[in-house]
């Protein structure tokens, strides 16, 4: 079974963006996020113009497609069908052509600027994964109410080594996708992964901003029921998953 038979994606993909030396590859996932799309990129062109930059679209029905080929410096990626954030991170990761991989989330709250922070402390080597940690969040109060309860019962059963795992602001090697098992919701438990893994992670606080445009595709209730049911599978396959060590040659 091939991967596009997993997570179909549009054929005749446009890419615009030449990766240079840097080799930092940014991917951005959307849904129905047409209001934010053109405004999300630009700013991200405008703090990181040397990086490639994948905007992917998650199946969306309100015009963000269009409104990405219309963008100059940008490879987008079009999913056939709305499969979920973690399907249009992974597709993202795929398709990079950069050795570092930078995650952020299309509704304009994460702050770019804080990108080369995240970059520079995994190319320093002193680190193979740098989170970002919303130093103080501009969510709701239920949100972030929500969000401490999760943490919570989050760190009860794994231990990922971070404290805001909900910020989507990431950066890691790419060849970190071997660790990965796609499926929905992955995109919540990396850090988990990268740990089971024994990857070195540190976390660095970044900016959080409102929506300046949009609607949340998610509701309190809806984070939780799927964050308990994606918690016991992950559970079960961070104990069971196989993770090769480094093997040894003549």
């Amino acid at each position: 079974m091939s991967f596009e038979t997993i997570f179909p994606l549009s054929h005749g993909l446009r890419t615009d963006a030449d990766p240079s030396g840097d080799g930092v590859t940014i991917i951005v996932p959307f849904y129905n996020e047409v209001d934010c799309v053109e405004f999300v990129l630009q700013e991200i062109r405008d703090c990181q113009p040397d990086a490639e930059l994948i905007a992917v679209d998650d199946g969306s029905s309100d015009g963000t497609w269009e409104k990405m080929l219309t963008i100059e410096g940008v490879t987008p990626i079009q999913m056939t069908e709305n499969r979920g954030q973690s399907a249009a991170i992974f597709a993202g990761i795929r398709a990079a052509k950069g050795e570092i991989c930078v995650l952020l989330d299309g509704d304009g709250q994460n702050d770019p600027a804080n990108i080369q922070e995240l970059v520079d402390a995994v190319k320093s080597g002193e680190f193979d994964v740098a989170c970002g940690r919303r130093a103080k969040r501009k969510d709701t109060w239920s949100r972030r109410a929500a969000s401490r309860i999760a943490n919570r019962v989050r760190r009860t059963f794994i231990h990922d080594g971070i404290s805001d795992t909900g910020c989507s602001l990431k950066v890691f090697k790419k060849d970190c996708i071997d660790l990965f098992v796609p499926f929905n919701g992955m995109h919540r438990f990396l850090p988990a992964i990268f740990t089971n893994a024994g990857l070195k992670i540190t976390e660095i606080d970044v900016n959080h901003r409102e929506r300046k445009a949009g609607d949340s595709k998610y509701t309190n209730f809806d984070r939780a029921i799927r964050g308990i049911y994606d918690l016991v599978g992950v559970c079960w396959l961070l104990k069971r998953k196989i993770i090769f060590p480094p093997l040894k040659t003549k």
